[in-house]
Order: C-alpha cells, then structure tokens, then sequence
C-alpha cells in the first residue's frame, strides 16, 4: 500500500509509545520495520479525529475520552490478510489421521483461535461437516471485534473463494445477486454451525471447556518468547489429553514450550503428564 506524499510518519519516540500500547494491551511486539504499516493502517483514523500527528492521536486515545478510538486503532493494527484453506496440509492431515479415527457418538470440539474474517473457521467447518463421524464444536474467537462481526455474516469476494474445493463451493457458499453480484456467502447452515466470540489471547481465558484440536496458525510470531509461553500454556490447558495444534509452517516451539511434542512441521500433541 503506498502512502500520500502528506501522510505523517511517526517519529521514533512516537512510534515506541505505540509499540508499547500495543504490547501492553495485546501482548504483540510491532517491530521498528512496522512503522509504514502502522502509519497506513491508522492514517484515516487521523483525518477522522483530526489531530495533525500520531503524537497528538497517541495523546488522544490515552484519555478517558478516547476509549473507543483505543478499541479501533487496536483493532485496524490487528487486522491481518488470511484465506480459504491456507496451509492445505493441515486440512489433509485433519481429513486422512484425525477424523477417520473418531467414534461415531462422541463429541469433537474445535477451536480457531485466531479466526480473524472466517476464512480459516469456515475451511473447518466445511472439513467436518463433509468427513466427521461423530458430533463437533467449533468455537472460533480474534481479539478484532470488527473482523469477528464480518465472519458472522460470512459475505465474501469472489477472487476469496478460489482455494475452496469445487465440491465444496457447490455444497457450502451461495453465489451473490443484484448488488451482491461478485460475492459468495457461506450457506446459513455452515454460518450456524459455528461460534464466534472475541478474545485476547494476552489474557486469561474464559471458561470455553477443553478441545481435541486448537488452529493457532500465524499468531505466535506476533509475540516475543515470554508471551508466546504464556499463551501455549494457556493453549495446551485447554486441550484433552493427547489433543493437536496447528501453528503456522512459520512458527516453531522448539525452546518455548514443553508442553508438545512435534508430530509433523507445524502440528504437536499435548505431550503427557
């Protein structure tokens, strides 16, 4: 994204306090490289408050008066691109290693825990509505509210679809019409079938129960070391014994957490007790 000759740059400074706002609250590290990023992402937001700088916006969202703005500026930082079906390796190894060693009558719970705009709830929710034999739960939670809102109603552009195999396509998404022309739109079945929340992965977890498999794929290398302890720790006590995570093929937990043993590149078992 390029930027206007006019857009303001944060200064040095400037950008340190938002650096640690943003690790203070979510628990992210934005490194010094994301200082265009963080000026595209909140140039808008400038304009519409008009204030001249980001020390002047920083100063904004820090009083009592800027409560909401905080919640949006947090939110437009967090906002991250993702698609249907990315990394097909796990959905193949959901589809020919768990799955089919499932017990008709049980009950296989799910959680996204970085669901972001849907794309990645709704490729699982397609996955085991086609191939589980038992009953599922597939609870799917962002620290983005706004990107959670959008996931509920499930609308997406055509050129987002293309990675959705065919079979699915017909099964799962409606095509759009009238001003909807150029939009699919996940089938209100699927859309039903699963739940969204928001919560911040830097914080204590609710009261959400325990999972057989946990989806947090391209978020640990958003945090330093510390904070990515943290929250595996709070990961692998949500999982039943001998439960699997998915993280991204660019992540590793090697010298970070004991608490898994790695099965395949990017996929570990909740070691045992």
């Amino acid at each position: 994204m390029e930027m206007d000759s006019a857009t303001p740059i944060p200064s040095d400074k400037e950008f340190q306090l938002f650096q640690q706002l943003i690790q203070d609250k979510l628990g992210i590290f934005l490194p010094a490289q994301k200082k265009a990023l963080l000026s595209n992402r909140l140039w808008k937001r400038l304009q519409a408050c008009q204030v001249k700088g980001f020390g002047d916006y920083y100063r904004l969202i820090q009083s009592p008066q800027g409560k909401g703005e905080l919640s949006i500026a947090l939110e437009l930082i967090t906002t991250n691109e993702t698609y249907f079906f990315r990394e097909q390796k796990h959905f193949d190894y959901l589809q020919e290693e768990i799955l089919p060693k499932l017990r008709p009558g049980g009950n296989f719970r799910v959680w996204s825990a970085a669901s972001s705009t849907g794309e990645e709830p709704y490729s699982i929710a397609m996955v085991l509505r086609d191939r589980c034999p038992s009953e599922w739960e597939l609870l799917c939670s962002d620290v983005n509210r706004t990107v959670v809102e959008q996931a509920k109603i499930g609308i997406y552009p055509d050129m987002r679809v293309k990675n959705i195999p065919p079979e699915y396509l017909r099964r799962f998404c409606r095509k759009g019409v009238g001003p909807q022309q150029g939009n699919v739109r996940v089938t209100a079945e699927l859309r039903e079938a699963v739940q969204f929340f928001t919560l911040n992965l830097h914080e204590d977890f609710p009261d959400i129960g325990k999972f057989d498999l946990v989806f947090l794929r391209n978020v640990l290398i958003y945090f330093e070391n510390d904070n990515k302890a943290k929250i595996l720790e709070r990961i692998a006590d949500k999982l039943n014994p001998g439960g699997i995570l998915f993280v991204g093929h660019s992540e590793s937990l090697h010298g970070i957490s004991t608490r898994f043993t790695p099965v395949k590149p990017a996929i570990y078992r909740l070691a045992g007790r």
